[in-house]
């Protein structure tokens, strides 16, 4: 078992200027599942007062129409992207009917034995609303309802066009240095992808929250999980079960071969996967007996959404551009960190700490060497996640990097310790202590693994006899913080606005659509 030695100077270029990181964004994007009173996921239909699911900037639905998705604009800072968060939770809360709440966790609350209970979303009648609805039947069909109900942080950050000007003014590979801003500031964006890629199970660790499941969502699937309190299941030692076999997990992706060591081939291998055949797929049939779509394809992806990754790469897509020809077009423009729990402690699923942690270590991946990743990584990789998926918090867990072993504390130690220059830039940035405050209090989870969310989670569930009742608990909680959140006129003005507006441009989708559905999704196929 090797020494890691921490030595912070090469990762802190002295040429490094906190001013490049003036115009940083960042937006979050945070799901939450609609719970009934007596526990049970909400069969109601999205909240009216809330707008268009369909069209709404800020509050739409994910796979259910029970799980809400909400999304904040880029932001200049972490507060202000988390203030504008806690704003859509406290709207959404005041438009919850029959004393409905936001269920806390990752991991979903009770589902009923059927996988029929689990409302599709629905979007109207325009084409493009049938055909997302078409999607999450496809989903359903192929992996299970169950499956889609889990809820995730997605944090998104750029950094500006700066830094990668004075990144390139630096490079000594002529090559390298001859791309245009946009290509260079690609191939910086994947190294960075690669690199979180390799630290994700850093970012499982501390910041996982999902030890634990309610033993409805493993009806009809084999599994070790252990009994935690009657109605609840668990892995001891889990930090993540979201993050493992019983998460998002999909083995015909597994083969699609898709790599991020440069763009071109990332999305060569995306839009293959969009255009191939699946033979389990094919069996399953793309109209029912009665002649109605199931899926919309039977292609290894039915779009290129369903591929599920701990890090996009993204740009914003303009007319009827696809995610991946929006990045052929005009390359990355942010990446967008999947691998985040919802912490069931804050009333908005993140808190600042966790933010300015990923922020910190997003900075590091991008500053670091980040060779291509091959097969035998991969598989390297792959092995440390479930390693701390399922067992993070045991006392023998090792880490492999470099070909060695390595006690997954020293090896978060060395990590964090390493980007300790990194924060005190970005606080030097903002004026604040955000950013070294986050990893102190990760370090603090590194030093004392009971201080982890997931084992907090453990203990509490445990207290709490289930569960459900430790959601139950939380969820009331949230509900005082949003009720109590002071808002402005002009943003329950804003709200209102947009809600309908959003029926508007819902409205004028319907009326637009001059084809059939049937045709519309003929010509998509």
């Amino acid at each position: 078992m090797s020494q890691l030695e921490s030595t912070t100077q090469e990762v802190l270029p002295s040429w490094l200027d906190p001013s490049l990181f003036t115009g940083m964004l960042r937006g979050i994007e945070r799901e939450s599942l609609r719970m009934q009173s007596n526990g049970f996921l909400s069969q109601s239909l999205h909240p009216k007062a809330l707008g268009s699911a369909l069209t709404h900037p800020h509050i739409t639905t994910d796979y259910s129409e029970a799980l809400m998705e909400f999304i904040t604009p880029p932001k200049p800072t972490i507060r202000q992207a988390l203030d504008y968060l806690m704003d859509i939770h406290a709207i959404a809360n005041r438009q919850l009917e029959n004393d409905e709440k936001l269920w806390p966790m990752s991991m979903p609350c009770m589902l009923d034995s059927s996988d029929e209970q689990i409302p599709l979303a629905q979007y109207g009648t325009s084409n493009v609303g049938r055909f997302k609805t078409l999607y999450r039947h496809g989903l359903g069909v192929r992996y299970g309802r169950r499956m889609q109900t889990i809820s995730g942080v997605h944090y998104n950050l750029s950094f500006p066009d700066e830094l990668f000007e004075a990144l390139q003014a630096q490079e000594t590979d002529k090559k390298i240095k001859k791309l245009s801003l946009q290509d260079y500031r690609s191939e910086r964006y994947m190294g960075l992808i690669r690199n979180f890629i390799r630290l994700t199970p850093l970012v499982i660790f501390l910041v996982g929250a999902s030890p634990a499941v309610c033993q409805c969502f493993m009806t009809g699937r084999d599994h070790h999980l252990l009994p935690l309190v009657k109605g609840t299941l668990y892995s001891p030692y889990a930090t993540a079960l979201r993050m493992g076999r019983f998460g998002y997990q999909n083995s015909a992706q597994k083969q699609l071969g898709i790599h991020y060591n440069n763009l071109k081939d990332y999305l060569k291998g995306l839009q293959k996967a969009v255009k191939t055949s699946y033979k389990s797929f094919k069996r399953l049939g793309l109209e029912n007996a009665q002649g109605e779509a199931i899926q919309i394809n039977d292609h290894v992806l039915q779009i290129e959404n369903e591929y599920y990754s701990l890090v996009r790469p993204k740009q914003v897509p303009q007319a009827d551009e696809t995610p991946s020809q929006a990045l052929e077009n005009r390359g990355i423009a942010y990446v967008e960190l999947r691998a985040v729990d919802v912490n069931p402690y804050s009333p908005i699923g993140i808190t600042e700490d966790t933010a300015g942690f990923l922020e910190v270590v997003a900075l590091y991946c991008l500053l670091q060497d980040s060779p291509a990743l091959l097969k035998d990584e991969e598989d390297v990789i792959e092995r440390n996640q479930a390693e701390v998926v399922n067992r993070g918090r045991a006392p023998n867990v090792d880490i492999i990097e470099n070909g060695q072993a390595h006690p997954i504390e020293d090896w978060c130690t060395y990590h964090i310790q390493r980007m300790q220059p990194l924060a005190a830039l970005l606080d030097s940035t903002d004026n604040t202590t955000l950013y070294t405050d986050a990893l102190k209090a990760m370090m603090v989870r590194v030093d004392e693994v009971d201080a982890t969310l997931s084992a907090l989670m453990v203990g509490d569930t445990r207290e709490q006899g289930g569960m459900w009742h430790f959601g139950q608990a939380l969820a009331q909680q949230h509900v005082s913080a949003y009720e109590q959140h002071q808002m402005s006129a002009e943003t329950l003005a804003y709200f209102e606005q947009a809600a309908k507006v959003s029926i508007q441009k819902q409205q004028q989708l319907e009326q637009d659509s001059t084809v059939s559905f049937a045709e519309y999704l003929a010509q998509y196929r």
